[in-house]
């Protein structure tokens, strides 16, 4: 019986296969493009190795798009064939690939769980918890889960800053700042290389509002993090928050159409990244020129693919913001039609509230601003679980403000921009809106 980098038993013929996937697990870790490489020598090594085959499967669920959905069966089609030689361990990966694999978020999210209970040097079940507790808006558990893992491993654990780093982003979502950043800089110190760390931090700076200290603490060189995959776009994302913030909208501008716009893959974060940026900006009054028109192509194109609600989201809102109507309405129809088959966790979720967001955005793009601003009043506040951190998800704050200003409701939006200018004074975001509200 072998054991991986980390100390966990793995049912593998060759040290080859093991030495593969360890390399892909600390690739995936940094969210090197490497990864998949390293994951086909290690199935190159042995093709009956479990971890190796869910691995692959899961990388393949990260892109978040059925058009994966064959690939993934295959993997999983060949994890069962050894799955009677796997340890427990590796069982349990197999059945969370799974529930994955078929929408139950919650049933694999809890597996997941119970691997880091009964194996705490598992990283790999700790980071998918991670990343998909993240998008089901389970804030508590981004904070609990990578605590019962630091209470357990020893910090001389190979990879004990990447635990460190998911343990200080779950307690800027629960508003633990200080703790938060002292740990966030301690994973880097730790790993340069560890870019959740680093997204963490600057998720403390932003929420604090220290737009200098951010740019300082993202100020790296054009073409920092080419050998990762699109998660680098995300912390330039950040970088064009804070610039924002101190009111630069050219560097903005040229942070979106150098590090940011949606690249012919189409991947689903960047397509958040991409929609949101544009429109803050918008909101702001600042014209964007026709930067909304390749993402509504993209939109166009994905119409029906609803795998990830906040994504649903996105495209709602790239198709609004580049005003076109009737392709926003195919979209809400088809999330409708989604929604109505109850087949997974998404659809469920669509029904209650990612169908509601879709019906709020479109008003707001006929400019039924009214209508908008009643259906988000109902909604901010209420958005956790389709994802996405408080950063991410201020956006629709910001729309529901922008449309009762427009829907003339003077009273409501002050209420709303008194009650944000105690939590964020400085946003630039709010002082276009007092702007605005004031002529």
């Amino acid at each position: 019986m072998h054991e991986d980098r980390w100390g966990n038993p793995v049912t593998a013929s060759t040290r080859a296969a093991v030495d593969g996937y360890d390399d892909a697990l600390a690739a995936f870790l940094e969210y090197r493009l490497a990864a998949g490489e390293y994951v086909k020598a290690a199935l190159a090594a042995d093709p009956s190795f479990p971890m190796g085959l869910c691995l692959r499967g899961y990388m393949l669920m990260q892109l978040a798009t059925n058009a994966v959905a064959g690939k993934v069966d295959q993997a999983i089609a060949a994890a069962q064939g050894v799955a009677g030689d796997a340890t427990p361990r590796e069982r349990m990966h197999l059945e969370a690939l799974q529930q994955w694999r078929v929408g139950q978020i919650g049933a694999a999210c809890r597996q997941w769980e119970d691997i880091v209970a009964a194996f705490p040097r598992d990283l790999l079940a700790l980071r998918l918890h991670h990343f998909m507790s993240f998008w089901q808006g389970r804030r508590v558990d981004l904070r609990e889960v990578p605590a019962t893992a630091l209470k357990a491993i020893d910090p001389e654990m190979p990879g004990y800053g990447f635990v460190l780093g998911m343990h200080a982003f779950g307690l800027e979502e629960c508003g633990h700042y200080r703790q938060a950043e002292q740990q966030g800089r301690e994973a880097v110190a730790r790993n340069r290389d560890d870019l959740w760390a680093i997204h963490a931090v600057a998720h403390v700076l932003e929420m604090q509002g220290r737009a200098d200290e951010g740019l300082g603490w993202l100020d790296y060189p054009a073409g920092s993090w080419a050998d990762r995959n699109p998660f680098k776009a995300h912390v330039w994302w950040h970088a064009a928050l804070f610039a924002l913030e101190r009111g630069d909208p050219a560097h903005v501008l040229e942070l979106y159409d150098r590090d940011i716009r949606v690249d012919e893959s189409g991947f689903y974060l960047d397509v958040q990244n991409a929609a949101s940026l544009l429109m803050r900006l918008t909101l702001a009054g600042i014209d964007v020129g026709d930067r909304w028109q390749p993402l509504a192509d993209l939109a166009q194109t994905r119409t029906g693919d609803h795998v990830m609600a906040f994504t649903d989201a996105h495209y709602m809102m790239a198709l609004a913001g580049a005003g076109r109507i009737e392709a926003a309405g195919r979209y809400l129809d088809s999330l409708r039609a989604f929604a109505a088959t109850g087949a997974n966790d998404a659809a469920t979720l669509a029904a209650t509230l990612t169908v509601p967001i879709g019906e709020a955005l479109l008003a707001y793009g006929e400019g039924q601003y009214g209508q908008a601003g009643d259906k988000f009043a109902a909604l901010v506040g209420a958005m956790a679980p389709i994802g996405g951190s408080h950063a991410q998800q201020d956006i629709f704050s910001l729309i529901l403000i922008d449309a009762v200003i427009r829907a003339g409701r003077k009273d409501q939006a002050q209420a709303l921009l008194d009650e944000r200018v105690r939590h964020r004074p400085a946003d630039f975001g709010t002082r276009k809106l007092m702007e605005a509200l004031a002529r």
